[in-house]
């Protein structure tokens, strides 16, 4: 599956470049690259290509770069295969002109991002496919610190849509909070009193009787959220529902399951494991 430009926005680069930056600082120490230094002579230059070694979906390619443009200004590089974009093993990705001495020094920073990034664009399109197209698949904010951006920017390149990012941009209601204020009734009405008129409300449920006493607020939720239910309970939802609210599925639902959970009519499915446990794309720099 290809996600096109039109359908993936780029990432400015203003979100990304203080992160490369400070991953390279980490990388570089006080003393540099001693390797580099001294097996590499000064001034030499280097050509050298990103090549996938597993087949997968690509991102992060302009935030790998930017760690060859932040310690070669002069680098040039050529993209041939855009954020979103199949690849199969052996394809080439991204080919590079630079100081070899700057090249292999970023090496590292370059492609820890590419290969995480990549990695969870693979999952989410393999969740994606697995799903069809009747349903949204989502993440989390189960993200690393620092990096929530760039994830969720990955799960779109994979075909998937975003969560929340930040915990102002909607009310999510999950157990504690029921617990805390009372029940699920008592919740929602002090939600709609301090929620803005832009605000959208979303609620957990752990069961049909809790999602019985949603459906019956007055005012309701924008979003219910079903948490580990069974497929039966699933279905039995969408039921009773009948269209009334946006019905999310959440909770231990891997690539087995997702087609079955699917199925059931919920509009959306979060995966927390897209971001949280995700495994790396294979990506090599070779030297040309």
């Amino acid at each position: 599956m290809n996600v096109t430009e039109a359908e993936l926005a780029p990432l400015p680069r203003v979100l990304y470049e203080p992160l490369v930056r400070a991953a390279l600082v980490e990388d570089f120490g006080l003393g540099g690259d001693l390797t580099s230094e001294a097996t590499v002579p000064a001034g030499t230059r280097a050509s050298a290509a990103f090549v996938a070694r597993a087949r997968g979906t690509i991102a992060g390619i302009d935030i790998a770069c930017e760690a060859i443009r932040i310690v070669d200004p002069r680098a040039t590089i050529a993209i041939d295969v855009r954020d979103g974009e199949a690849v199969d093993r052996g394809t080439k990705i991204a080919r590079i002109d630079a100081d070899a001495r700057a090249l292999l020094g970023a090496e590292r920073t370059a492609l820890n991002v590419l290969s995480h990034l990549s990695g969870i664009a693979t999952a989410t399109a393999r969740y994606v496919a697995a799903a069809g197209n009747r349903v949204a698949i989502v993440e989390t904010r189960k993200t690393l610190p620092g990096l929530r951006a760039l994830q969720k920017y990955a799960v779109r390149a994979g075909g998937g849509k975003n969560h929340r990012f930040r915990l102002d941009d909607a009310i999510l209601i999950k157990d504690n909070h029921i617990a805390l204020a009372g029940g699920v009734p008592r919740a929602l009405d002090a939600a709609r009193e301090r929620a803005g008129h832009l605000v959208k409300i979303e609620v957990e449920v752990d069961n049909l009787s809790q999602l019985d006493e949603a459906l019956a607020h007055p005012r309701g939720a924008d979003v219910i959220l079903l948490d580990n239910f069974s497929i039966d309970d699933l279905t039995e939802a969408v039921r009773r529902t009948r269209g009334r609210t946006i019905l999310e599925a959440s909770g231990g639902i891997t690539l087995d399951s997702v087609a079955a959970v699917a199925a059931t009519g919920v509009d959306v499915i979060s995966v927390g494991a897209l971001t949280h446990s995700v495994i790396a794309l294979d990506i090599a720099l070779d030297m040309v």
